[in-house]
């Protein structure tokens, strides 16, 4: 006889969490906000603490603010109306008194805990007058005190949870999950069996099993910390799932075609001749890498990485002119309107003798009408722009380059859609060389682990000239020598940039406010000419702003973190950041770097209010002891972890469920090591790795 059609299928790691018992539409809807899409992604949600339920105390020995369980009898109960009505219940074990006190209950709570009922209650006790109570406990009825102390030990997982989602929902869909694992098809082994040493030290299941539910004997600190072998052999695991995933990508990438741009370099000789200096030799080393790349028939995909002032702009000018050489169009997608404007001119100033169209797009309609019928048209030329060269408005005719500017700041969605728009009327190509940019320096691991799909060039070599900047950190009290500071600066025919956090003040974050300090330090500084910049100022008032800056027009350009990147003025030798404990390590390198651009010595003073927290006072000690970009990522990645560094919050850039890429450095070092014979040699195990680690709709890869 045939089996009911209504039986439902075996649940497999990749359905929808919704078929776990109990987890409806709206939690569902709230999983989704921890990454739990489906019911393997339940296992892969790792606890961030355990309780110690493995033993059970007296009431005597409790200590104030540190969690217990013990078995207790009720003695009385009653509801107390003091300045917010709650249950209060009186219990003991015979050694001492305890109070359990709930501030929510209902009259079927009330009649559960009448007196005479035995507890087992697990909480953390606080001084109330002469004994000890538990606000709000964990409570299980027993039959009495010898079936209270008959616990099962066990060290409870204590997950990351969201509104709505109660550690009781997630641990019964813990358990619901851990107990699929007793099928051998639910979670199979995919790590090759010819990987040796710590890998296959044990299996994947046995991992889950023991970060879900840890034997007795757990040393619980390496656990948490992510030192124990379950850990780490979960975190091998996802390190090499991801890292097959972008090379995957990059092969599919790479599979495409794009414009070989046969002419590579004719136009620089020009180029260079007009700039005005002599690019650096480590400029020309990475031009010549990208240029390579653009000659062939499969996309370039190069991340460029230079620290602030190594000339970034020269080689991506380089990159563009190359493509116009050959008859294509070039992208440059910068991440604000202020800096889009400041390599608008730096490349018409570089390209126009040239005989180079270059288009700035600033997404009005009114504006880029001209701009965009000559992009569609395929004349060759430069477009510049924000996320108006990604609308779809703008059609591209023959994009042969996409240049992408402090790439970090971007959504993945965004520079996929750039790159997507490379599809070209008439033409054979189907996709663009792409070019990335960064002045945040990657340490080599985290760039290995995080942009496997592309190459990396490093501009490692300053333009000549320039001075080291001496960095300085100063209380806000000493506030009057700093501005005695600016007048001693600018008498010395030297500009200075004073930088704030706020646009308005803001009494609730004590931080000075850009245009009060623009007036208070006009009104101190008389003769002075001051002037200030700002994201709320319209286009053409910070244009004004900022030519008349980099002209010598102004002596002290007051301004928000929008100058953060891309400005570049020579006599600029004074930088000032007001409540410098506010900003990240890496944006405050980013600031500094606005000077120390030319020949003079060069001061940059954090002036930071105090109290300073412990992460603060690092942050700053690291900016003070070096100006090396890869010296202060590394104290960044240190410092706020690699997520942060690599802007996953806003860029959807790969996430790690259980590994950390600080913590987990010799892990991902050896996926890397391993990572092609396993596309090579075990194609079929890649895929399900590359499923099982990258399954939450991650797009990352894809750019």
């Amino acid at each position: 006889m045939p089996s009911s059609s209504s039986t439902k299928p075996a649940l497999t790691a990749d359905a929808p969490v919704r078929r776990l018992a109990g987890v409806g539409p709206k939690v569902a809807e709230r999983l989704a906000g921890l990454g739990i899409h489906s019911v393997g992604d339940v296992l892969l949600h790792r606890p961030r603490q355990y309780e110690d339920r493995t033993r059970i105390d007296p009431v005597s020995a409790l200590l104030p603010q540190t969690s217990a369980q013990c078995v207790v009898r009720v003695e009385h109960a009653e509801v107390r109306m003091g300045r917010r009505r709650s249950l209060f219940v009186s219990t003991s074990d015979g050694s001492a008194w305890l109070g359990l006190r709930f501030f929510h209950f209902g009259s079927g709570q009330q009649a559960r805990l009448s007196p005479g009922t035995w507890l087992r209650v697990f909480g953390e006790p606080r001084a109330a007058g002469y004994q000890l109570e538990m606000v709000h406990p964990e409570v299980e009825v027993v039959a009495d005190a010898e079936a209270g102390h008959a616990i099962t030990p066990e060290l409870l997982a204590i997950y990351p949870t969201a509104s709505g989602v109660t550690q009781a929902r997630l641990r019964d869909m813990a358990a619901q999950t851990l107990a699929l694992l007793a099928r051998d098809d639910f979670w199979p082994e995919l790590l090759p069996a010819d990987l040796s040493g710590e890998a296959l030290a044990m299996t994947a299941r046995e991992a889950l099993q023991r970060i879900h539910r840890p034997p007795e004997d757990t040393d619980l600190a390496a656990l948490i910390e992510g030192n124990d072998p379950a850990v780490r052999r979960l975190s091998f695991e996802e390190l090499l799932g991801h890292q097959l995933g972008l090379r995957a990508r990059r092969r599919q990438i790479r599979a495409d075609r794009a414009p070989a741009m046969r002419e590579a370099g004719r136009g620089l000789g020009p180029l260079f001749e007009g700039l005005g200096f002599s690019p650096t030799g480590a400029q020309r080393r990475v031009i010549g890498e990208i240029l390579a790349d653009m000659s062939a028939t499969s996309p370039m995909l190069r991340l460029v990485q230079g620290d602030v002032g190594s000339g970034k702009t020269v080689v991506a000018a380089a990159a563009l002119l190359t493509a116009v050489d050959n008859g294509w169009q070039g992208a440059f997608m910068a991440p604000t309107e202020l800096l889009a404007e400041q390599h608008y001119s730096a490349l018409t100033g570089w390209l126009a003798p040239l005989s180079v169209p270059v288009w700035l797009l600033t997404g009005k309609k009114k504006q880029d009408e001209d701009a965009r019928q000559a992009i569609a048209d395929g004349r060759p030329g430069v477009v510049v722009g924000t996320h108006a060269l990604f609308q779809q408005a703008t059609e591209f005719g023959a994009l042969g380059l996409a240049v992408i500017d402090e790439q970090h700041r971007f959504g993945v969605d965004q520079r996929l859609a750039l790159r997507n728009k490379a599809a070209k009327k008439g033409r054979v190509a189907t996709t663009a060389h792409q070019l990335i940019m960064t002045a945040t320096p990657i340490p080599r691991t985290l760039a290995m682990s995080a942009y496997a799909d592309l190459d990396t060039s490093v501009i490692d070599e300053l333009p000549p000239g320039r001075t080291p900047i001496k960095t300085v950190a100063i209380p806000n009290s000493r506030r009057e020598e700093v501005i005695a500071r600016i007048g001693e600066a600018v008498a010395a025919g030297r500009q200075v940039y004073w930088v704030c956090t706020l646009i308005e003040a803001s009494e609730k974050l004590e931080a000075q406010a850009a245009e009060a300090a623009a007036e208070d330090l006009a009104d101190r500084l008389p003769g002075l000419r001051v002037s200030l910049v700002h994201g709320r100022m319209k286009t053409a008032d910070k244009a004004r702003a900022m030519n008349a800056f980099k002209a010598g027009d102004i002596d002290v350009l007051v301004a928000t973190t929008v100058i953060e990147v891309g400005v570049d003025v020579p006599n600029a030798s004074l930088m000032i950041i007001e409540n410098a404990e506010r900003l990240g390590l890496a944006q405050l390198h980013q600031l500094r770097g606005r000077v120390g651009r030319g020949s003079v010595a060069s001061h940059c003073v954090l002036l930071y209010q105090g109290p300073l927290s412990e992460t603060a006072r690092s942050r700053l000690s690291a900016l003070r002891a070096s100006n090396d970009g890869f010296a202060i990522a590394r104290a960044d990645l240190d410092l706020r972890g690699p997520g942060e560094v690599l802007g996953t919050r806003q860029t959807g850039a790969a996430t790690f469920r259980i590994a950390d890429l600080v913590r987990d450095a010799d892990l991902a070092e050896a996926a890397l090591a391993v990572a092609d014979d396993v596309l090579a040699y075990h194609p079929r195990e890649a895929d399900a790795l590359i499923t099982r680690w990258t399954s939450a709709g991650e797009n990352y890869a894809q750019v």
